[in-house]
């Protein structure tokens, strides 16, 4: 972990540069989230906290078509080197069931993305769905904690700490009800 760590001190360090950099690779390969920069510089300045979210979620969805290409190219087996292969067929049932849409659900909470975005190159989903599902989950994910820096600003970190993954969790929750609500009420 002290390497990982180590990185992103120095993402850190490039400011706008390094919040890119990290948010491409999180969706793609990288463990840890674009967040841990995102709300400092958010709160360090917030005013561009937006800003800084929807560089983070173009950014991201950069990342989610290259971890979408990792898995089209490479298969199954480089997504074995960063999680058991009972996590790949959990993830796996979910783009059987939703498709593309799965992608949002686990863009905008806290379930690492990246396993999501490869498997999506695995499962053939379509590049098109890979990056509008991306850009909806990540958008709502990214501008909700830049609204809340914005709003409260030092207070924000308490409040993300404390409520964050659970008003996510609840959020996509809520979200997957409504996707089986408007595509069972489609097929009718």
């Amino acid at each position: 972990m002290e390497f990982f760590n180590k990185i992103v001190e120095i993402l850190d360090q490039y400011g706008l540069i390094g919040l890119i950099i990290m948010s491409f690779a999180e969706a793609s390969f990288f463990p840890i989230p674009p967040d841990v920069l995102l709300i400092p510089m958010g709160i360090s300045n917030p005013d561009r906290a937006i800003l800084y979210a929807g560089v983070t979620t173009v950014s991201s969805v950069a990342g989610a078509i290259f971890g979408w290409w990792i898995g089209k190219k490479f298969g199954r087996k480089v997504l074995r080197l960063i999680v058991s292969e009972d996590i790949i067929s959990k993830a796996d049932r979910y783009f059987n069931k939703y498709g593309g849409q799965t992608l949002f659900f686990t863009g905008f909470t806290p379930i690492p993305f990246k396993v999501f975005t490869i498997l999506a190159g695995i499962s053939q989903v379509k590049l098109k769905d890979v990056i509008i599902w991306s850009l909806l989950g990540r958008g709502a994910r990214f501008l909700l904690e830049g609204v809340i820096i914005m709003y409260f600003g030092d207070r924000a970190v308490q409040i993300m700490n404390d409520y964050f993954p659970w008003i996510t969790l609840v959020g996509g929750l809520v979200t997957i009800v409504i996707i089986l609500f408007m595509s069972k009420k489609s097929s009718n």
